[in-house]
């Protein structure tokens, strides 16, 4: 076959994701934090984006808005669902065909244009606002002093806490700079996180002295610091407790046994009975094996709801979007007519913001779209899983994404989008959107399907309440779960224990029969 070059003109079709679209679907995935950080970005960029303090016409403008973040299910139907106030006018919101947020990532990207001048001129999606800090003037002429607030607030690190004390234990200069070399040592956790031959050779001076200090240092606060492994660290912590002696050290020597709860080799190591054997081990659980925390414990991220689900007063449930984390931000327009009016037939100012204003308005349109979607996937979450909020974990059904999209008319990855990083607070607690989808276990006498989450909470409460003299084996409790109805397999209900942090049977009767022999303490 011969090879050629011709022009064919061809029809097809795709979905393509434009750099608004892309934006669109980057709001959906983000939480109120985040999104709240990316909006005060797009506020510096663009100058016809201003943000809604909540006071004057503003207000006046988001009441309709606002009417779209709340949704109602009645009891009475509960596959009725219904808003508490009105719509705002149908032209201000975009068509179910217009969703910027319900497309595929399957699909191929591209830059096909779109006409994107329609959108709302305010966003009334909360008033959420980034709060920076301030510095206080303090009586100082530039401003730069400190007020009392800043030293309230800090507080002292492992390290500075440790030069403190070395400070007043060691006077001699060149121990103090040993000392202070063997501190820069100490990791989070307070252990040394190198070896200390290193500094010997540093500093020029022979091992033993350094062992020498690091022997001073390991007696500061607190107990247990500069250790250089865990074996160390507890013995560190016994010794300034008097209760390091020859029992305690065999038993620090065999800590790998203590972990696999060999107790019958644990008192042939150490040579005591099982009453003394209990009372070691519940020694060496009171100590702590990271004593470094306690100065720098690791910052915890706040959990904020991006949705609450409260009772309404119908006795339904009454389901809104976190409003106080929720940035609202408006488009001038007045603005943008002023400065048309004064730049004339400015060609490149004109084009400049019409882009601004082109970007404003889908910005706008994109937070109206989000919280939309959010509070339509959420609503119907709460529809489905009705049962878990009135009665607990038992009640959770199985349900998968395709069940919410099927429900609500939208694609299986828009859901994923919505529920991922995102969390919601209910009567019975705080919990991320994703917690609500589970996978079904098959009931043994056919009827409806029990979710793996109620499984597992049915596997943890039965081991909760075994007896010491009567501890459930794996078999034993797929015989009581397959005579409650739920069709489950042995290496099943293994793989859920290990999941729950649950030992095994073998493990579990050696701690209650230690438990046991433990004596009782007034």
């Amino acid at each position: 076959m011969a090879l050629s070059q011709r022009l064919d003109l061809r029809h097809s079709q795709s979905l393509v994701l434009t750099p608004q679209l892309q934006q669109a679907i980057k709001l959906l995935q983000l939480n109120n934090l985040e999104l709240v950080e990316y909006v005060e970005g797009e506020l510096s960029q663009n100058p016809l984006l201003e943000r809604d303090d909540g006071d004057g016409s503003a207000v006046l403008e988001s009441v309709a808005q606002d009417n779209l973040l709340r949704h109602e299910i009645d009891e009475a139907g509960p596959e009725r669902v219904r808003e508490t106030a009105e719509r705002v006018a149908t032209e201000t919101l975009p068509s179910a065909s217009d969703d910027p947020s319900d497309v595929d990532y399957e699909n191929s990207w591209g830059s096909a244009g779109i006409d994107e001048t329609d959108g709302v001129a305010a966003m009334g999606a909360g008033a959420g606002e980034l709060a920076g800090w301030r510095t206080s003037g303090g009586g100082g002429a530039d401003g730069d002093e400190f007020g009392l607030e800043h030293t309230l607030s800090d507080t002292p690190t492992l390290r500075d806490h440790l030069l403190e004390q070395m400070a007043l234990e060691i006077a001699a200069p060149a121990e103090r700079l040993i000392a202070a070399h063997l501190i820069d040592l100490v990791d989070a956790a307070g252990y040394l996180s190198g070896p200390i031959e290193p500094v010997a050779e540093l500093l020029g001076c022979p091992l033993p002295e350094i062992e020498r200090v690091l022997e001073r240092l390991q007696r500061l606060d607190p107990a247990g610091v500069l250790a250089r492994d865990l074996k160390e660290c507890l013995a560190l912590q016994l010794r300034d407790r008097n209760r390091y002696d020859p029992c305690m050290a065999a038993l620090l020597d065999h800590l790998p046994m203590l972990a696999q709860r060999d107790y019958a080799g644990l008192r042939r190591v150490c040579g005591v009975d099982d009453e003394d054997l209990a009372e070691m081990i519940a020694e060496i659980r009171a100590l702590n094996p990271k004593p470094g925390e306690a100065f720098e414990p690791p910052l915890d991220q706040p959990v904020v709801p991006d949705v609450i689900v409260r009772r309404g007063p119908d006795g339904g449930w009454l389901i809104e979007l976190n409003t106080d984390t929720l940035p609202r931000v408006l488009v001038n327009n007045a603005y943008f007519s002023e400065v048309a009016r004064r730049t004339g037939k400015d060609k490149k100012t004109k084009e400049y913001m019409s882009d601004c204003l082109q970007s404003a308005n889908w910005l706008v349109r994109s937070l109206h779209q989000r919280a939309t979607t959010i509070l339509k996937v959420a609503t119907e979450i709460v529809r489905q899983q009705g049962g878990f909020l009135d009665h607990g974990v038992q009640h959770l059904r199985p349900l998968v994404l395709r069940d919410i999209a099927d429900a609500i008319g939208m694609h299986e990855s828009t859901v994923s989008r919505v529920t991922s990083n995102k969390f919601v607070v209910t009567p019975r607690g705080i919990f991320e959107l994703k917690y609500f989808f589970t996978a079904s276990i098959a009931s043994s006498g056919g009827g409806e399907a029990h979710s793996a989450e109620a499984v597992r909470d049915r596997i943890k409460r039965l081991i909760e309440s075994e007896p010491a003299s009567a501890v459930l084996s794996d078999d034993r409790i797929v015989e009581l779960l397959r005579a409650d109805g739920v069709d489950i397999a042995r290496r099943t209900v293994a793989k859920y224990r290990e999941a729950l942090r649950i030992p095994s049977s073998v493990q579990r009767r050696r701690d209650k029969a230690m438990l046991v022999a433990m004596p009782a303490r007034g």
